[in-house]
């Protein structure tokens, strides 16, 4: 297979996303006209992403909805468990621990750190909270596949270079840096307020057009 681009991988979730709400509403067929409407992209663009992988469908007949969902997921990875643990259970911490979806989807929420005595050995749906100084022999000995981070910058650096020496080769980091490694550690930097910010200056973009 060659190389996807970042732009058709960035929009496999979406189809992922959709197609699982078609289940839902048991519907057993789409064509790609039909999906274009829902998603609000071409169908000519739905076509060429999933021709990338092989195509799935075929001409006057659609898509299989379920078999496609379940192709899209593969390719995902989501058909196997990943084992994940969270470092820093503040606010967001938590509440991606919490998120039920993250369960259906394939992913396993192994432990959660933090430094804070207040928040060390509560209580919560994936165990007691660790502390972050045990983190290290913790990966040692348990197979994780992904850390996320939601700890402010400084100490999510040092730590995310201790967890790759320690093994860890993916990162879901939502701490206010850009993480980077070589090429075989995987990171996902996610900035929430860069999202936000994205939003005010459409926000600001329509209402110059009014003036």
């Amino acid at each position: 297979m060659n190389k996807i681009s970042k732009a058709v991988v960035t929009r496999l979730p979406r189809y992922y996303r959709y197609l699982d709400e078609l289940r839902q509403q048991n519907v057993e067929r789409i064509s790609s006209k039909e999906l274009s409407k829902l998603m609000n992209v071409t169908a000519s663009q739905i076509r060429q992403d999933l021709n990338n992988f092989g195509g799935f469908g075929q001409q006057g007949y659609g898509y299989n909805v379920q078999y496609l969902y379940d192709e899209i997921g593969k390719l995902l990875g989501l058909d196997v468990k990943h084992k994940m643990i969270i470092v820093g259970a503040g606010n967001l911490g938590q509440a991606i621990a919490n998120y039920g979806n993250f369960r259906n989807r394939g992913f396993e929420i192994a432990a959660l750190f933090d430094k804070n005595p207040d928040l060390i050995g509560k209580k919560t749906a994936h165990g007691q909270i660790l502390d972050i100084a045990d983190i290290y022999d913790y990966v040692k000995k348990h197979n994780v596949e992904i850390v996320a981070l939601t700890l402010p910058k400084g100490p999510a650096k040092r730590i995310a270079q201790k967890l790759v020496e320690c093994g860890v080769k993916a990162f879901w980091n939502f701490a206010h840096t850009d993480l980077s490694f070589s090429d075989d550690i995987i990171v996902e930097n996610v900035h929430l307020s860069e999202s936000l910010m994205k939003l005010t200056y459409r926000i600001s973009e329509k209402n110059d057009s009014k003036e």
